[in-house]
């Protein structure tokens, strides 16, 4: 079913959520370093892989989409650019250990049976000292209608966060009101939480 809706989505004409990155990853852009791994969940159409190899990152993104995956590489190709590419389902996907300096996570959100489980293995991915950069709607993002899962169990808040991480060791975490303008998808005011949380 979700594999479903991700396909229609990118089907659709343009990018979704546009060809600029997360306007929170960019302000990471100071925790990245040339030739450094970077592992990207649910990157969709791209914008964010493709930002980061623009950086100098070696990129691998993985989403469920294989439309989505394709757009990707296109947007690469655009940008003079080159990402890996991969189609997982992530509850089921065989996750590397110990492999990358960033695990990055903007707007992915699973269903609770698979969720803790899913940000276990993220965290594990990374080299020790590595860093999740994470970024999602909070449950208060049902009173907007600016995107993300209209249901609550999919959404987050900060003890949420905290728990699933709770191996990893946190840098940053704030849950604050921000107005998105990210495609059509994502456009207005958002109840967000953001972090970064290194492996120990």
């Amino acid at each position: 079913m979700q594999n479903e809706f991700w396909e229609q989505r990118y089907a659709e004409p343009g990018l979704a959520y546009g060809d600029k990155p997360n306007a929170f990853l960019q302000r990471c852009a100071d925790q990245f370093r040339l030739g450094q791994k970077a592992l990207v969940i649910g990157d969709g159409e791209g914008r964010n892989g493709v930002w980061l190899a623009e950086q100098g990152l070696d990129v691998l993104s993985v989403d469920l989409s294989t439309v989505g995956l394709e757009k990707a590489r296109q947007l690469a190709a655009q940008r003079g650019v080159t990402i890996r590419t991969e189609c997982a389902d992530l509850s089921r996907w065989d996750w590397p250990e110990g492999e990358y300096d960033h695990v990055v996570i903007i707007y992915v959100h699973f269903p609770p049976d698979i969720r803790e489980k899913i940000h276990h293995q993220a965290l594990m991915a990374l080299k020790p000292g590595g860093q999740i950069i994470f970024e999602a709607f909070t449950v208060e993002q049902l009173e907007h209608d600016s995107g993300g899962p209209p249901v609550k169990e999919m959404l987050y808040d900060e003890p949420l966060v905290r728990a699933d991480f709770s191996s990893g060791e946190f840098e940053f975490l704030q849950s604050c009101v921000e107005h998105l303008d990210e495609g059509k998808y994502h456009v207005g005011d958002a109840a967000i939480i953001r972090a970064r949380i290194r492996r120990k």
